[in-house]
């Protein structure tokens, strides 16, 4: 034990040092009685960098410049709202008395050998629901108990090839070069070009997600 603990501290292999950088982002959307709920926050290796409550969404680290982050946040409003409108008109069709809770955790690794992982992970009211898989830009089912509408929300997501492939860019390009550069030592300046995607996109790929789910959740599920 004595010289396995020497020779690890001779390596440098402490808890710490083989701990991944990580950028993550969390959207939690609650759809009841035809109104809709937004809540969630973006961290850039465990610090807040992102905040949003309701249909506003603030900048906590100085990722962007004053005039870029105020049009960056009129998009976010403008694709939440957007989403809040579908969600009354499908209410009004078909009434649900119930809550349906959508939570959306995506994000990159990046471990001190330089390789990275990506992830984007959707759970309905607690349950795994989809994930997509980086390599190939596919949403995959992960709720075998109600397969029948898992399968709609992954057929209607798979519609939107451009969408997958800009996600799948994000998750491979854009979020591992946020943290090597972060690694680097340049994580502010180079942060700065990259945000526009950060918020932009994945934004509006969580609208995109959302009206497809949204499709059902409003309708009683009659997929």
């Amino acid at each position: 034990m004595l010289r396995l603990l020497l020779l690890c501290g001779a390596l440098g292999c402490g808890a710490d040092q083989a701990a991944p950088l990580t950028f993550t982002m969390l959207q939690q959307t609650r759809v009841s009685k035809g109104s809709s709920e937004f809540w969630g926050n973006a961290s850039l290796d465990g610090q807040l960098s992102h905040l949003l409550e309701g249909l506003n969404v603030t900048q906590v680290l100085p990722l962007e410049p004053p005039d870029a982050w105020a049009r960056r946040q009129q998009d976010v409003t403008t694709y939440l709202d957007y989403f809040s409108q579908l969600v009354k008109l499908f209410s009004k069709e078909r009434p649900i008395n119930y809550t349906q809770s959508l939570c959306c955790r995506l994000g990159c690794r990046l471990f001190p050998n330089g390789t990275a992982q990506s992830f984007y992970e959707v759970t309905l009211n607690g349950t795994a629901f989809l994930s997509f898989h980086v390599p190939n830009a596919t949403w995959e089912r992960c709720w075998p108990g109600r397969d029948a509408v898992a399968a709609f929300a992954e057929r209607e997501l798979m519609k939107y090839p451009k969408t997958t492939q800009d996600l799948q860019h994000f998750l491979n390009t854009t979020c591992v070069g946020i943290l090597q550069a972060q690694s680097a030592g340049t994580g502010k300046q180079s942060s700065r070009s990259h945000a526009p995607l950060v918020l932009g996109l994945i934004l509006g790929t969580f609208s995109l997600l959302g009206m497809g789910i949204g499709i059902f959740l409003c309708t009683g599920g009659s997929c």
